[in-house]
């Protein structure tokens, strides 16, 4: 089989009757790039849990820098009313900015810096580009969490995204406690791909980036993964990164404490696996979504 096949073949079918449990056929540490920040037991790690924690990936300073970026972009009102911007469906509060990378500079050039960049290529083994890049705010008290899904799910469903090929790094802006309302993760589920009931409506993106209703797993499906890879929580201080595969199952609960939390969230794609016409869904979402601009990044 070519690789023009493998990127029309569509061996992860979703968004059917119902929800299917299918096995990946994909790596996930892909061979390729041989060198880079990741050492040997990190990429293993990551085989085997499908994400690995960096800790301490920025200082301080590079925190504070990033969080007042982030406090700058949420006052300007020509960001607060660009398309880019989702707000939550309750407090009207800023939920998320997408495509970050372009609307900041501080941001792109975190996307570029070799600690972040080189590490994404060693495990996707390819040079890379930018899927998908967005701020993410969970106020204190009001904010509200993730149902459990995979992204490539949607990714494939909704983008066109042939292959697990994909990674995404989220960067904790804020101390992140296991009460408000952090990344729960179910360790080794990666290599099993959710096959999800329902057809995609019209422009779903509008309302499933503020809460997904179609492409969610069933609960059946959720307690079976659940009962057999157990659930982690990502935890840890402001400046640490979580790095997780694209079909890694997770999900976040609503944040109640007065504890805000808030990451930066960048989607590396292989530059082998662009996107091709959706495989379940009528038309692409849009580019600040959903990138169809292929060019690997450079430093």
């Amino acid at each position: 089989m070519t690789l023009a096949d493998l990127s029309t073949t569509d061996r992860y079918p979703t968004r059917g009757s119902d929800s299917t449990l299918l096995d990946r056929t994909d790596p996930t540490v892909w061979s390729g790039v041989r060198t880079g920040p990741a050492a040997r037991d990190e990429l293993a790690a990551h085989d085997a849990k499908g994400f690995h924690v960096v800790e301490g990936l920025l200082s301080p300073a590079e925190v504070q820098a990033h969080w007042q970026e982030l406090e700058r972009l949420m006052r300007d009102e020509r960001v607060r009313n660009d398309e880019r911007t989702v707000v939550e469906r309750s407090s009207n509060e800023v939920r998320s900015i997408f495509e970050v990378h372009k609307i900041s500079d501080r941001i792109g050039a975190l996307a570029r810096d070799p600690r972040v960049l080189d590490r994404a290529r060693q495990i996707l083994g390819s040079d890379v580009y930018v899927h998908q890049s967005r701020i993410n705010f969970m106020p204190g008290y009001r904010g509200t969490g993730f149902y459990w899904h995979s992204d490539f799910e949607t990714w494939h469903a909704e983008d066109g995204m042939p292959a697990m090929r994909a990674v995404s790094i989220s960067i904790a802006l804020t101390d992140n406690y296991p009460f408000n309302g952090g990344l729960m993760i179910m360790p080794g589920a990666h290599r099993t791909f959710v096959s999800c009931a329902g057809e995609t409506p019209e422009d779903n993106y509008k309302s499933s980036l503020k809460q997904q209703k179609v492409g969610v797993p069933s609960e059946d499906n959720i307690t079976k993964l659940a009962y057999e890879h157990g659930i982690e929580q990502f935890t840890g201080q402001a400046g640490s990164a979580l790095w997780f595969d694209s079909n890694c199952m997770h999900g976040s609960g609503n944040n109640i404490t007065p504890y805000p939390r808030s990451n930066i969230f960048i989607v590396f794609n292989s530059v082998d696996n662009a996107l091709v016409e959706p495989f379940a869904a009528k038309s692409p979402r849009p580019n600040h979504v959903a990138s169809r601009d292929f060019t690997p990044m450079r430093r």
